[in-house]
């Protein structure tokens, strides 16, 4: 697809790099012709110097032509009115990152049919339902679902200590009546498509698929669920805060949110009147201690420095805080964080590139490809993706045990008239269903695509 992006930021850069790696045309956009030079000498895309909402640049990078405009800039209102120029120019699909609490209301809806809005992207929101997901879920360190939550793929820690270290997946399901299957494993930065015979280590990061009820099944059995969280402190005032803590307390979980700026906790105060308001640097481990570390049941860590974060989770999980979530932006200190043993790390950045993505996917299956939901493992090293079964593809009916896939392929699960099957090598594929595949070290465009 012919993709046009207006804003080169952290986010557009990001946006750049993952959807030049799947192919598509992208044209870059920013006022700033550093940024356009640095961008154009990184990755292979074209760039130009200009403003989104000028209509010489929009023609010069064929406005008319995109099926994809997106508009990522730092102003919610140039991304808003840049894409309705760009739809009325003759762009398909136009995406605005809206990031304002106040845009994302009841107003939103009227803003995005009276500007020609296809998608809006919220990073701050987006990662306030990842952390949300994952205090629903303490043992896990990631959460990804599909088909409407038919099916989840659940990432958890293998600890030191851990019961099923040393056992092989044949014998972890055969010990488990729990219904799942482990579709990939990372161990040393190195991702594994296991067999049965995939023997689990500690230190491991496993990742399994089921339904949800099956994964909470499982988890009991192994001894690895959390109480139900209670309370959550927060670190730092931000955006995301802002939005976790609005769910958190329509949940009735008590939410304390420490930040060193008069103005925001003032501003929190007045609009999570719920909420405790501390006033403190976060980074006083004094501060952390004295406004009950050690007895809150999570901690999150969301200021705008990445070191910051990372420092005083480390803090948390010294205190034994039974569940410390992260943010942390860039990937190069996302690596020493989990090499701390932080291993829920949540990134802006990343959560906005996976929803993009999938959204882009979903054009693309209007336009022929059958692939609906896309998901991104370890940095990008495996990839997880729904297909729709169209009838004329060469393997219906024929067993799973009887198929040759591709090295580094592995059919994680099917969805059947809405009901999720765990397949084994007795079952079959057949049109109309929806196959969960995970694939490493190679890109998928097609169902066809995984066999030898």
């Amino acid at each position: 697809m012919k993709i046009i992006i207006f804003g080169c930021g952290k986010i557009g850069t990001t946006l750049i790099s993952s959807l030049s790696s799947e192919g598509h045309d992208i044209i870059a956009i920013d006022r700033n012709p550093k940024i356009i030079e640095e961008v154009t000498n990184i990755y292979d895309v074209i760039g130009l110097c200009g403003n989104g909402i000028d209509c010489d640049t929009m023609s010069e990078a064929g406005i008319e032509e995109a099926e994809l405009f997106v508009a990522v800039t730092g102003s919610d209102e140039l991304n808003m009115l840049g894409c309705f120029m760009a739809k009325k120019m003759g762009a398909k699909h136009t995406v605005a990152r809206i990031r304002n609490p106040e845009y994302n209301d009841e107003n939103l809806g009227f803003m995005k049919q009276q500007l020609s809005i296809s998608v809006t992207l919220n990073p701050e929101l987006s990662v306030a339902h990842e952390i949300f997901n994952l205090l629903r879920f303490p043992s896990a360190t990631k959460i990804e679902t599909f088909s409407e939550r038919k099916l989840e793929i659940v990432d958890f820690h293998l600890k030191e200590g851990s019961p099923i270290a040393g056992q092989s997946l044949s014998e972890l399901r055969r010990k488990n009546q729990a219904k799942f299957l482990v579709c990939d494993v990372v161990r040393n930065d190195e991702v594994f498509i296991p067999d049965g015979n995939f023997v689990l280590r500690e230190g491991d990061v496993v990742g399994l698929t089921a339904s949800h009820d099956e994964i909470i099944k499982l988890f009991r059995s192994l001894g690895a669920t959390q109480k139900h969280v209670k309370s959550v402190m927060i670190l730092g005032a931000s955006r995301i805060a802002y939005y976790l803590a609005k769910r958190l307390l329509c949940d009735g979980i008590t939410v304390k949110i420490i930040d060193k700026d008069p103005e925001r906790c003032a501003e929190f105060s007045r609009n999570l009147p719920q909420a405790i308001m501390i006033l403190g640097d976060g980074m006083d481990q004094e501060v952390l201690l004295e406004e009950g570390l050690r007895s809150t049941d999570a901690f999150i860590s969301l200021t705008g420095t990445d070191e910051e974060n990372i420092l005083s989770s480390f803090f948390a999980v010294n205190q034994e805080v039974p569940t410390v979530i992260t943010k942390v932006n860039r990937p190069e200190f996302a690596s020493t964080a989990e090499k701390l043993g932080l291993d829920r790390i949540v990134s802006p950045k990343n959560t906005v590139s996976n929803v993009l993505s999938r959204y882009a996917r979903a054009l693309e299956n209007s336009m022929g490809s059958n692939v609906e939901t896309l998901y991104r493992l370890v940095d990008g090293k495996a990839e997880v993706l729904e297909f729709n079964v169209l009838p004329d593809f060469e393997y219906i009916n024929i067993p799973l045990r009887d198929m040759k896939l591709k090295k580094n392929i592995l059919i994680a699960g099917i969805i059947r008239r809405r009901k999720p099957i765990i397949p084994s090598g007795s079952d079959v594929i057949m049109p109309s269903d929806k196959v969960i595949v995970v694939a490493s070290g190679r890109q998928l465009g097609d169902l066809s695509d995984i066999m030898e």
